[in-house]
């Protein structure tokens, strides 16, 4: 049967409509990309998605490109925790360039007075954290990455409900990305007890405070607002548990006592304000003063980045601390994807002749990440950096080591996401017995490497090449 006017009208009409939307949209993405200042690289990649197969980068960069987003900046409060009581350190401390560097980006100031452990196996970092929520008498914070369902992660929610129960103040903050089957029935428990659990950035599209791209992959857990673990370590079976397994991962952290756990504190306590929705000036009231003591003479700056802070802090410091390095620059990180700053500022200190070691896993849980990467530690090795792939299994610390002067700790890992994208969680530790213990555990890593030693094979060389071509062009989406 013929069609009439009106059915013409509307099938040649809908498949218009579609392309002009689309075109718009793709038009919104690619202002909104520009707008945003990215990297180079970062900027091109989304660009040639969104361009040569819109269809699937449009909607892909409207749910994962977001970085600094205005809108969630207003919503959330910028971090720059600045609490009084807190001793300032000495003067040459805070002349340190990339000490200033981190504070004039968005960065803590420096503070002293505290203690310093540093927690180098998965059973020291769980028993150090069981002992603490056990002893906690009135609050006890904490944020991560991941839960798991496993004996580590169902152990830890045992003995938070048990100590809610006991009239503590429990508050459990998960990322909605990384505990997505953990963050509802599983915690369950925590809630029954009175405990508090929140998820950051659920991952609906177009909902208010919702994003895929935008994830808490922070690590601070706090008690009694006056001692703080800080590093690499997930509530889960790979990163820690009360007995040894071979499967674990290596990683890597600190247990601070002092004025830079109360800094902590005010990153989680931004952090639950924005996913609670609950009154930062109301959670401030529950501080209290006296937790904030001298409990050593370590020195050590608290860096958060993320969205939530103007700059980047972290990344500019540690291009800092590279550029001034005077004698070596040791870098421990599970994934290594640098933009070209970073990777030309320690190709510069390998050719003058510093001594620049990278530690990586030979083989991560990520092997587009190790495909990405590939060709940057060619070039580094080249030259003339040591490049050293830790062999026992996955490594997941995350540490930075500079003229055996100024350490570097926390959650981010060195590439494009950790340094420009996700919510991260440094301290840098400015004391000289402090570093000296970093670099003795950097040490230890060293006798389970062995060196890099690129071996081009001839067969299948060009479907090798591609993969890395490929994985380095996808790096800044990673």
């Amino acid at each position: 049967m013929p069609e009439t006017l009106d059915e013409a009208l509307t099938t040649s009409l809908w498949p218009h409509l579609f392309a002009v939307a689309g075109f718009l949209l793709a038009l919104f993405a690619i202002a909104r990309l520009m707008r945003e200042k990215r990297q180079p690289g970062n900027t091109l990649a989304w660009l040639l998605v969104i361009v040569l197969i819109p269809y699937v980068g449009v909607p892909l960069f409207l749910l994962f490109g977001g970085r600094k987003l205005r809108l969630l900046a207003q919503r959330k409060g910028r971090i720059l925790p600045h609490l009084p009581g807190i001793r300032h350190v000495r003067p040459d401390t805070t002349a340190i360039p990339a000490v200033q560097t981190m504070v004039s980006a968005g960065g803590c100031e420096p503070v002293g007075g505290n203690t310093v452990r540093l927690l180098v196996t998965g059973e020291e970092a769980f028993d150090e954290l069981e002992e603490r929520i056990r002893s906690a008498r009135h609050s006890i914070h904490i944020m991560t990455f991941i839960l798991a369902q496993d004996e580590t992660g169902r152990r830890l929610v045992r003995l938070l409900a048990e100590r809610a129960r006991a009239g503590v103040k429990v508050r459990l903050l998960l990322d909605a990305l990384g505990c997505l089957f953990s963050s509802r029935g599983f915690v369950d428990p925590i809630r029954q007890a009175g405990g508090e659990v929140v998820r950051f950035m659920p991952m609906i599209p177009l909902a208010p405070r919702s994003s895929a791209n935008l994830r808490n992959h922070r690590k601070i857990m706090i008690f009694d607002q006056h001692t703080a673990m800080i590093g690499g370590h997930n509530l889960a079976r790979e990163y820690m548990g009360s007995t040894p397994w071979r499967k674990r991962w290596t990683d890597f952290g600190a247990l601070i006592s002092g004025p830079g756990a109360a800094l902590l504190n005010e990153v989680f306590l931004a952090d639950w304000a924005y996913a609670s929705r609950q009154s930062l000036d109301q959670l401030h009231s529950e501080l209290d003063p006296a937790a904030i003591c001298s409990e050593g003479a370590s020195e050590l700056q608290v860096v958060a980045s993320g969205p939530d802070v103007a700059g980047d802090p972290l990344y500019e410091g540690i291009v800092s601390m590279i550029q001034e390095a005077e004698q070596s620059i040791w870098i421990i990180t599970p994934y290594f994807i640098p933009d070209e700053v970073l990777l030309r500022s320690l190709v510069v200190k390998a050719r003058a002749g510093k001594d620049v070691t990278l530690i990586v896993p030979a083989r991560s849980n990520h092997p587009v990440t190790d495909y990405a990467g590939r060709h940057a530690l060619r070039q580094l090795q080249s030259a003339g950096a040591r490049i050293l792939l830790f062999e026992p299994g996955m490594m997941h610390a995350k540490a930075m080591i500079v003229d055996d002067r100024i350490g570097l700790l926390g959650s981010a890992n060195f590439d494009l996401r950790s340094l420009f994208v996700n919510f991260e969680i440094g301290v840098v530790l400015l004391s000289e017995p402090d570093v000296r213990k970093m670099r003795v555990w950097a040490g230890e890593l060293v006798r389970k490497c062995r060196s890099f030693k690129p071996r081009p094979r001839r067969r299948f060389r060009f479907a090798r090449d591609l993969v890395e071509d490929l994985s380095r062009l996808l790096a800044p989406l990673l």
